[in-house]
């Protein structure tokens, strides 16, 4: 008989290859209709922007169509991102469902380039996203999206608090450091101060309901890499290099003060992997050498999320406010970082789900 019972039974063997649990069991299958011979229900991912998104909807449609009168199966793909696992001793931000941060040994490896795309990405996908610059020595999130002119408002709350509101563009919110200064002022702080305006940045910005807040930090291990661990449940970390020697060494460091600090490291992204002339396109140059991501990760035990091609259409985005993945989605590295977008969206969700 095909009824909504049957159409779960051939259903409950199918598996989220991520957690390698079932569709069923994880409530992932919902909204069960049968019309004639067709079938119809909705299917709740973990996140918008899956990777194995078509995967899973051709292993549910071949399942229902073993059912007997069954010729149409309709899938309606939506998506419920789980909320980031909570910690005693750290205080989360309302409705922001989990923090993402990303680092970089040192400076100079395109951090803010992968941050930025990344959380565009994660826009794009469908996610409600949020951007934190907290490189607060040096505030290139607003000229990489485009909002250098922004002007942001401050609004009081019911306790008589001053509550920032976020910058918006290519469908993401963001604060930085250089909304609230001139264009060639230095910031010329100590690490107290720097700990507060970064606080500040978490707990008194009107970031509404988010699924994934990014967070941009300086390079290095210092001052605000400590005030984030400290302050906040992080569902993981981003760690940025190059191919270089002298960034893969920084970037180990980096990686092993997340983990001195409790936080996970979901995975290294190798920035400018090898250059693309724009006249021969074809053609590919290890101008920082080569392998040295995939080696690093190996030695560390920890994923390479991707590696990112050099092209002069991302630093020309970067410096236009239109990030790669807006500007040219077809080219190598807009598909580099979408791709790295939706492996950190689905380890964020495993690790919130097991």
């Amino acid at each position: 008989m095909l009824d909504r019972d049957s159409v779960l039974e051939v259903l409950r063997p199918v598996q989220d290859p991520e957690l390698q649990k079932s569709l069923v069991e994880l409530n992932m299958i919902r909204n069960v209709e049968i019309e004639g011979s067709t079938v119809r229900f909705t299917l709740v991912l973990t996140t918008p922007a899956c990777p194995l998104r078509e995967f899973i909807v051709e292993d549910c449609q071949k399942a229902v169509k073993q059912l007997s009168g069954v010729e149409t199966v309709e899938v309606d793909v939506t998506a419920e991102t789980p909320q980031q696992k909570s910690l005693p001793d750290r205080q989360g931000v309302d409705g922001v469902k989990n923090i993402i941060a990303v680092s970089s040994g040192k400076g100079g490896v395109g951090k803010s380039t992968v941050a930025v795309n990344l959380a565009v990405s994660l826009a794009q996908a469908g996610a409600k996203v949020g951007l934190l610059d907290a490189d607060i020595y040096g505030p290139n999130a607003p000229t990489m999206l485009g909002l250098t002119a922004a002007e942001v408002q401050v609004q009081k709350d019911g306790q008589g608090q001053d509550i920032l509101e976020p910058a918006f563009n290519h469908g993401i919110k963001m604060v930085s450091m250089g909304f609230l200064i001139n264009p060639d002022q230095p910031v010329i702080w100590r690490g107290p101060m720097l700990n507060g305006i970064i606080r500040q940045f978490l707990y008194q910005v009107n970031w509404g309901a988010l699924d994934y807040l990014v967070i941009d930090l300086p390079p290095g291990t210092g001052d605000a890499q400590l005030t984030l661990a400290q302050a906040v449940p992080m569902s993981g970390a981003v760690i940025v290099t190059t191919p270089q020697t002298v960034s893969l060494l920084d970037a180990r460091r980096g990686l092993k003060m997340f983990e001195q600090l409790g936080v996970k490291v979901l995975g290294i992204v190798e920035n400018m992997s090898y250059f693309i002339p724009p006249d021969l396109p074809d053609r590919r140059y290890d101008i920082f050498g080569s392998g040295g991501g995939e080696k690093t990760a190996q030695e560390l035990q920890v994923p390479l999320l991707g590696c990112v091609p050099l092209e002069v259409p991302v630093r020309e985005g970067g410096d236009r406010g239109i990030p790669i993945v807006v500007a040219q989605p077809d080219s190598a590295s807009a598909q580099a970082l979408r791709a790295i977008a939706q492996q950190v969206a689905a380890k964020v969700s495993i690790a919130a789900l097991t």
